[in-house]
């Protein structure tokens, strides 16, 4: 087929988007498709409408690339293309909204509150301190790969992370913090079925103090474990709890589900990324690999779900 890649943009997450891309473009040349990439921070919208792609493979992130707003795009131009459509892709790029989501259809997910840069940081820090409190984790509520999160620990850094997620953004997600296991689950639309199926269980485990940006893209700085050393029960619930996400939001193709399992062993969903890392060092590819899912073969299967 002929496949256009898009990737790079004009989000904070640029370098990464590059580095997806690059892996997919390779992946797809090794399957004998026919590849142009394409950057939409230099023209390559224009590009596409001419270059008539069988299917666009998205490898942005964040931004215009996961909000919804490419996605708009190429549903004009009639191109099938890649992951979540338009509403679910805005849905879960917004933490806020996702939040609102999670808690109407009873997911469990931690308490939160969202805050806003026009009512001023002081007004943002006493709602923050009142409706949450310390410890908490401070992010964007639109942002990607923990760019502009901040953990507080004590009551005096809670404006200055606010202050720094508010560079980033407009609005900010400040949600308890919950100590315990980092995983994260991988969803993938069955090749026969159509359907979303979890596969296993990843966790994380940081050299750095917390997985932030550093920790996720140096290679060496972060430990993948596949399964997940959680209880068997767990495990369970946090697959099955990844599969109720992606359905919640309308996600299609494929997502991956943050969530971080407690000392008591309970689950808590912190948000779903609609175009989860394709990187030498990603999540959702070794998730797929101890599956017995190939790299070529994941994109194959995403693919397919976009032709679908």
């Amino acid at each position: 087929m002929k496949i256009a890649v898009l990737m790079g943009g004009d989000s904070s997450e640029r370098e990464v988007s590059i580095k997806s891309g690059t892996q997919v473009r390779l992946g797809l040349e090794r399957l004998n498709h026919d590849v142009i990439c394409l950057d939409p921070a230099d023209g390559g919208l224009n590009e596409l409408a001419l270059a008539k792609p069988d299917v666009v493979f998205l490898a942005l992130h964040g931004g215009k690339g996961e909000n919804g707003a490419i996605q708009g795009a190429l549903e004009l131009m009639g191109l099938p293309y890649t992951g979540s459509g338009v509403l679910a892709s805005a849905l879960a790029m917004d933490k806020a909204m996702s939040k609102r989501v999670f808690n109407a259809v009873g997911i469990r997910t931690p308490g939160s509150v969202t805050v806003n840069r026009a009512d001023g940081t002081t007004h943002a820090t006493r709602k923050a301190s009142e409706e949450v409190g310390v410890p908490c984790v401070v992010k964007p509520s639109c942002q990607g790969s923990t760019v502009g999160i901040g953990f507080v620990k004590r009551d005096e850094d809670l404006m200055p992370a606010l202050e720094g997620a508010f560079s980033h953004g407009p609005a900010v997600l400040v949600e308890q913090f919950i100590a315990g296991t980092e995983v994260t689950v991988g969803v993938l639309e069955s090749p026969v079925s159509g359907e979303p199926e979890a596969l296993p269980v990843l966790e994380i485990v940081a050299k750095n103090e917390y997985y932030d940006y550093d920790a996720k893209y140096t290679p060496g700085k972060s430990d993948h474990i596949i399964p997940a050393r959680i209880n068997p029960e767990a495990y369970e619930e946090c697959q099955s709890l990844a599969v109720r996400t992606h359905t919640a939001l309308g996600c299609s193709g494929y997502s991956r589900v943050d969530i971080i399992v407690d000392p008591s062993n309970t689950p808590w969903v912190l948000e779903l990324n609609t175009l989860p890392g394709l990187t030498q060092v990603s999540l959702l590819p070794d998730a797929a690999k101890a599956a017995g899912i190939g790299f070529d073969e994941l994109l194959s299967a995403i693919i397919a779900a976009a032709l679908r």
